[in-house]
């Protein structure tokens, strides 16, 4: 009766049995896998936030397929504080990100064919993918202690098939934090090229950089070589996951970008899931961005600066991070991943995500977000620390 893509086991995990015993029991939790930022002791600016809300143009109902212009609008504005040109007509307004990447599986594939993947990384794509009827293949990244996080072409190059309709990049990575460099897209764009494929380019996290780096790769959602659509939305840029706008710039030659954009147009209009308040608040919101923006960056670096002092000198590797909301240590394996992380839950009270989560090809990784507040996240670390390298038995 129902249909063949839900092909996954809808049965809790062990991870997730004993979290639900603990919570249950009431033992207190220093989660690191915390990235809500709205349960992460941010200061916002609430009454700003919520007055937005209450625009009276909101009470009269616009269906546009694109979006409305105002928000149009202010999202080019908030490209062109980036300095990247970016104007209104190439926008489209989606309900999130998600929901962008299922509008492009719909325009990009057929039943059966496949857009390319970074491995490690964030592993709702296999959701969103398969709900669309669309397969997904893998491409590696590869580290060095030297030089970070790299794609490796060789593995892209494989993974290219007569079915492959595009190839996705995030830009940083989640969770490598890992960014894009321009020899990189150099490459990418001419692989693009050759193979006739387009580039879907995730930018959720890139106003989250740690440091500037002149090798890094310019926006691609000004004058892109091949068909590129550049995803992002409030969720990152303004910490308000809650309220539901995310965007795609659609750029490329101007025949594929025209048609690519005409067939969105009819996706979006047959869905029409953006909110009308939403839309009429965006100008307001995204003028106060670097308020919250600024916070979580003097949240994650400071938490990371813990991380590298804490690791340093011990059998725990603190991998080189870019930028975003995560980090990854490799610990040595004194157990299997999954033993590890259900051990500090268990007895430690501690909650990470394991590196096989987001297909790490080895163990063991684990992977931490650097949201949460510093006293829950010092004392989290330093009880995942004992715990990794053995001096932590009971």
């Amino acid at each position: 009766m129902f249909s063949s893509r839900f092909k996954w086991k809808l049965t809790a995990n062990r991870l997730s049995l004993l979290l639900e015993d603990k919570r249950r029991a009431g033992d207190k939790i220093l989660d690191l896998t915390q990235s809500n930022p709205t349960r992460a002791r941010l200061n916002y600016s609430a009454d700003a936030i919520l007055a937005a809300l209450a625009n009276p143009s909101a009470m009269r109902y616009e269906p546009t397929a694109q979006g409305l212009l105002i928000a149009r609008e202010a999202v080019s504005v908030y490209y062109s504080e980036r300095g990247c040109t970016v104007e209104p007509e190439r926008i489209y307004l989606t309900a999130s990100t998600s929901e962008a990447y299922s509008y492009l599986f719909k325009l990009l594939t057929d039943p059966g064919q496949n857009v390319l993947v970074p491995q490690p990384s964030y592993p709702l794509f296999e959701f969103l993918a398969a709900l669309e009827g669309a397969l997904l293949r893998a491409y590696r990244l590869v580290y060095s202690q030297t030089s970070g996080w790299q794609i490796d072409f060789e593995s892209l190059q494989e993974a290219i098939t007569s079915d492959t309709r595009a190839i996705i990049i995030v830009n940083p990575n989640n969770p490598t934090g890992s960014f894009i460099k321009r020899g990189e897209m150099e490459r990418l764009l001419e692989l693009c090229a050759r193979h006739n494929l387009a580039l879907i380019v995730d930018e959720v996290f890139s106003d989250y950089a740690f440091a500037d780096d002149p090798s890094r790769a310019r926006l691609p959602a000004t004058d892109a070589e091949i068909l590129t659509f550049v995803l992002s939305g409030l969720s990152k840029v303004l910490a308000l996951p809650q309220m539901k706008l995310g965007w795609i710039v659609v750029s490329g030659p101007e025949p594929l970008r025209n048609r690519a954009q005409q067939l969105l147009e009819l996706i979006a209009d047959t869905f029409l899931s953006v909110n009308t308040p939403t839309q009429h608040a965006a100008p307001a919101w995204l003028r106060r961005r670097t308020e919250i923006q600024q916070q979580i960056l003097d949240r994650v670096l400071s938490n990371y600066a813990l991380l590298d002092r804490l690791t340093s000198g011990t059998a725990c590797r603190l991998l080189k991070t870019e930028g975003g909301w995560y980090a990854i240590i490799e610990a040595p394996r004194l157990s299997s991943e999954e033993e590890l992380i259900l051990t500090l839950l268990d007895r430690d009270n501690v909650l990470v995500h394991p590196g096989y989560f987001f297909d790490f090809p080895r163990e063991a990784f684990l992977v931490i977000s650097l949201l949460p507040p510093s006293d829950i996240f010092s004392e989290g670390v330093s009880r995942m620390l004992a715990r990794a390298l053995g001096s932590r038995t009971q």
